[in-house]
């Protein structure tokens, strides 16, 4: 009985401590206060009317999910290339390129944005819109590769070869046995990139254009000088609707596995 008490309470005070700073973010979008922390007696919806109508946020918006779906379609490409190549490369091989693969996902982010921003410097690219792109690709690949290895691993290698006896080429048997199979974790690695755009904020701020905003910058830059910004009380409507479309994707996505299972 008391082990489970504990047990419960500590699972109540995980849930409490990640969970409860973002319903009280909720609760704030509704308040009219312009300072976050400062309760107002007005309560409304006029900060999400706000939202809908500051064309700045809208852009923003708009910049972060063309890059984030950009950035993570060319890495979901190249990552299931990739992750192919290392799976059926030799052994040797194979250790060499996944430590190689690893490497940036454990590097500090700033390394890898300061030198992301350096080559694309020495290369004519500058602070462009292809210097952000090659940044935001470089910092999803490595995931992609993880999310789609496993799934390989679980392959029964017998099916690619009986493909072939079958009489189909390897281009038609990687495209009619393979990618199939593995489709979950390429979809998991997509999945997972998206969310690593979106989310992302030194990468973006080392090689963005000057002109260019995301999410994450605007959100920063709104809040550096104390949340001063006229826009930012709005930043609380865009927040909460951010994390309930989240709420949502998850939600659809487990009700969708469990049907499947119990089909």
């Amino acid at each position: 009985m008391v082990k489970k008490f504990f047990k419960g309470g500590y699972i109540f005070l995980a849930l409490a401590f990640l969970y409860a700073p973002i319903f009280l973010l909720i609760v704030y979008s509704f308040n009219l206060s312009p300072d976050i922390g400062v309760w107002s007696e007005e309560w409304g919806l006029n900060l999400y009317r706000d939202l809908f109508t500051n064309q700045d946020i809208i852009q923003t918006v708009v910049n972060t999910l063309v890059l984030a779906l950009l950035a993570s379609t060319f890495s979901t490409v190249l990552g299931t290339i990739g992750a192919i190549g290392i799976f059926y490369s030799k052994q040797r091989t194979n250790k060499v390129l996944m430590g190689i693969t690893n490497i940036p996902v454990i590097n500090a982010e700033i390394v890898t944005a300061v030198s992301i921003a350096l080559v694309c410097t020495m290369m004519a690219f500058g602070r462009t819109y292809a210097s952000l792109l090659i940044g935001h690709i470089v910092l999803c690949f490595p995931f992609v590769v993880l999310s789609v290895i496993p799934k390989l691993k679980q392959l029964d290698s017998n099916l690619y070869e009986a493909a072939l006896d079958l009489g189909a080429t390897p281009t038609k048997a990687l495209y009619s046995v393979i990618l199939p199979e593995i489709l979950p974790g390429i979809f998991s690695g997509f999945m997972l990139a998206v969310t690593l755009s979106l989310d992302d904020y030194i990468v973006t701020t080392f090689t963005k254009p000057a002109t260019f905003e995301t999410i994450s910058t605007y959100v920063y830059n709104a809040y550096a000088k104390g949340g001063k910004s006229s826009s930012a009380p709005a930043l609380r409507a865009l927040s909460t609707i951010i994390f309930l479309v989240i709420v949502a994707v998850v939600l659809i996505k487990n009700f969708t596995s469990k049907k499947k299972e119990n089909n």
